[in-house]
């Protein structure tokens, strides 16, 4: 079993809280779960990832590149 993450809170002097300390991990996780709901707000970019997710070919990495002339 996977342990959890440690997360600290940061409290003032009161011992009210007033922030957090994230493991870097866990924090990439829930901004990209933030992004994917706010892309899915949108009926055509929910069409779209969902298409995508879908898809089953695709080109290699070298043609990406030629193509986007990086």
């Amino acid at each position: 079993m996977a342990t959890q993450p440690s997360i600290q809170y940061i409290s003032d002097s009161d011992g009210n809280p007033v922030g957090v300390i994230v493991p870097i991990d866990l924090w990439h996780e829930i901004e990209s779960e933030r992004e994917t709901a706010y892309l899915l707000k949108s009926p055509a970019m929910k069409a779209r990832l969902l298409e995508a997710m879908q898809r089953q070919e695709g080109i290699p990495l070298e043609d990406a590149i030629a193509k986007l002339d990086l």
